[in-house]
């Protein structure tokens, strides 16, 4: 799946990966390809991707995220 994930100044990450957590505004939860399509809040804490069996952090002030057709769109301010 894509994850692409920008920020007011650029893009930040735009590639493949196998997984995404990302800290929702209800809680932590996972994104594995074909999930089901969604829009979230986002609220501080870490953004962990999973790319080629490396895993990638970013912390994350808050933000929003959308899932829909295996891609993943997360719009962030940076800590």
């Amino acid at each position: 799946m894509k994850l692409e994930i920008t920020t007011p100044e650029q893009i930040y990450f735009s590639g493949e990966v196998t997984s995404v957590t990302l800290p929702g505004t209800n809680g932590l939860f996972t994104v594995w390809e074909n999930h089901a399509p969604l829009i979230s809040s986002l609220t501080k804490g870490k953004i962990s991707y999973m790319v080629e069996k490396i895993e990638q952090e970013l912390d994350i002030d808050g933000g929003f995220a959308e899932v829909s057709k295996n891609i993943v769109t997360v719009c962030l301010e940076l800590v």
